[in-house]
């Protein structure tokens, strides 16, 4: 699935994508952690993993599109 980088903080890894239909979805420093990424700007484009629905839903893989 693709999402877009809406929020990052280096300091603890985490932050939260955008879907293409603008739901906002929150991930941690192992999902970050486990697309190999060292950095990620708001506005990127990501490709990502979910589990879970609705207001569960959180993403266990993200990096950018091109890898």
């Amino acid at each position: 699935m693709q999402a877009t980088a809406y929020t990052f903080d280096s300091q603890t890894r985490t932050g939260s994508v955008l879907l293409d239909d603008g739901t906002p979805v929150p991930f941690d420093a192992a999902a970050f952690d486990a697309g190999g990424l060292r950095l990620l700007r708001p506005g990127q484009r990501v490709r990502i993993e979910t589990t879970g629905r609705g207001e569960e839903r959180r993403v266990t893989f993200v990096t950018l599109q091109t890898f």
